[in-house]
């Protein structure tokens, strides 16, 4: 008697159970049909309204001049910098994905573009794109450019989305592209967004920078909050509303920069915690009154650069606001410089950095020029000016007389943003983060080399380490020295140390961070009021 399986065969010593599967040739014959399907469809069905429009999307969208105009929007309508930083991101997304497809995706797949019997004439591009089919370089610049933003910025990314989409949609709709090529080259411009994030991380990827965490007052709507506002810093006037209307039950104080110190001063004496609203020279003020007189500050952004309130995860108004309302601090190193700048009677403080040589120059060129023309511009200006210079710093340094281009000492460890070296996160970790370039010729070139270097390296071009406390001597009279966006005249010595955790600051924790920790020190019975 035989025995039948059925569905069965043999082959090669071995069962195979189930009829036979589609092989390779087969599944690319079914998608090729989907394909060609789906694209017949979108060309024989009526879209109301959408003959005048999409094309001329589709148009706009030629060498991303859609999506560069959508990052000036988004940069100049954002109103912080979240939403330039967003722009920026979706730009440098679209960027690194319009290379991929055109240098490596068009190349591999050579694809024949579709044929357009069936596609309307009013639909058609007037100019037909001469390039292969698979993928769509149009497609994968707007998702790119999309993705990238939405993940810098939820909300512009939600703004942005439909506008995308519509784009990939009018590729097919004109006939231009293949469903699968709009799909693939999506899908490739999504990940470029995400290889770009893993380059340079975005803001919420990075740890809540400060330590160890400090009790600090709940000052919720700005109760018993006194805030002084520099009228002349950056953005500061434009602040000062939001401030007023966040916190409606704080004292806030306007004066010019010359009264600023003395303002900072009588605040610190009479409240339960200071606020400033400036930019860093300003923070910097506020930072010392408040060390001196024991109470926690609030940063309010209101500069051109804002470096320490954006080390903090601080960047606009309501981050400080939600601080004060739970009581989230954190205690930070205090720099320190001694002697202090002239008149103060003792060191003078720093929370970024201070420095010596091109920088503090760059500094002063920045500061004359930014009322005009704006702080990003006029930095680019004075760099440029300062790395055609060729008078390097005269100074004793570790017991040799050396001449530099540029000593910088950042109070905690700068790590790196990409590919270069630009946060700290860690507020209080005790070090002075060390970066030396050395004298000699070309220093525009030897400045880009130690800022491309590693954080910690020696080279016979730069040298940058970590210690607790440095040094310097014999300063030549005239040299300038920068500290936190101010320039003051260098002493003929100079001994830079830490304070530790001297200074309270009020630091948001993220949301989700922040829901956990009040979830967990509410217990079980204010769980159950939650």
């Amino acid at each position: 008697m035989s025995h039948e399986i059925p569905h069965a065969s043999i082959r090669h010593g071995s069962i195979r159970h189930g009829p036979p599967g589609p092989g390779p040739a087969r599944i690319l014959e079914l998608l090729s049909g989907w394909d060609r399907r789906v694209f017949h469809s979108v060309a024989t069905r009526h879209w109301p309204g959408a003959d005048p429009v999409l094309p001329r999307l589709s148009h706009s969208a030629n060498h991303g001049l859609l999506w560069f105009g959508t990052a000036a929007t988004i940069g100049a309508l954002g109103g912080g910098t979240r939403a330039r930083r967003a722009a920026v991101r979706g730009v440098a997304s679209l960027a690194l994905a319009s290379a991929t497809i055109n240098m490596v995706g068009k190349r591999s797949v050579r694809r024949a573009r579709p044929v357009l019997d069936a596609v309307p004439l009013m639909r058609q591009l007037k100019r037909q794109p001469f390039t292969t089919s698979f993928p769509s370089g149009h497609s994968a610049s707007a998702a790119a450019f999309a993705t990238g933003v939405a993940l810098e910025s939820k909300g512009w990314g939600a703004a942005v989305a439909p506008l995308a989409a519509a784009v990939a949609v009018s590729r097919v709709y004109t006939g231009a592209h293949y469903p699968s090529d709009v799909l693939v080259g999506a899908a490739l411009g999504a990940g470029a967004a995400f290889a770009v994030r893993g380059l340079v991380p975005t803001r919420d990827q990075l740890p809540a920078p400060g330590r160890p965490h400090a009790d600090a007052p709940e000052l919720p709507e700005g109760l018993d909050l006194v805030v002084v506002v520099n009228r002349s810093s950056g953005s500061a006037a434009a602040q000062v509303g939001l401030v007023r209307d966040a916190l409606p039950l704080a004292e806030v104080l306007e004066c010019d920069p010359q009264d600023i110190t003395a303002t900072l001063e009588q605040a610190a004496r009479r409240c339960r915690a200071l606020g400033v609203v400036g930019g860093d020279g300003t923070v910097n003020l506020a930072a010392g009154a408040a060390a001196r007189h024991r109470v926690p500050l609030a940063v309010f952004p209101g500069g051109t650069l804002n470096h320490f309130a954006y080390d903090l995860g601080i960047e606009e108004i309501h981050d400080t606001c939600r601080a004060l309302a739970t009581g989230d601090a954190v205690r930070v190193d205090l720099g320190r410089f001694t002697p202090g700048p002239e008149g103060t009677g003792g060191p003078g403080y720093f929370l970024n950095n201070v420095s010596l040589g091109v920088y503090p120059e760059l500094v002063r060129i920045r500061e004359r020029w930014s009322p005009w023309i704006g702080g990003w511009p006029a930095g680019v200006l004075a760099a440029l000016k300062v790395l055609r210079g060729e008078h390097p710093l005269e100074a004793e340094f570790h017991g040799r007389r050396r001449a530099l281009w540029l000593l910088f000492a950042g109070n905690c460890t700068y790590q790196r943003m990409g590919p270069t070296p630009g946060r700290r996160f860690d507020l209080a970790d005790g070090l002075l983060d060390v970066r030396v370039v050395h004298g000699g010729r070309l220093p525009g070139l030897r400045l880009i080399a130690a800022a491309l270097a590693g954080p910690l390296s020696r080279s016979a071009v730069h040298a940058a380490v970590r210690q607790r406390r440095l040094r310097i001597t014999g300063i030549a009279p005239g040299t300038l020295l920068a500290y936190d966006g101010e320039v003051t005249d260098a002493p003929g010595e100079l001994l830079i140390d830490k304070a530790d955790e001297a200074l309270t600051v009020y630091r948001p924790l993220p949301l989700w961070r922040g829901v956990t920790a009040r979830w967990a020190a509410a217990g079980p019975a204010g769980r159950g009021r939650c």
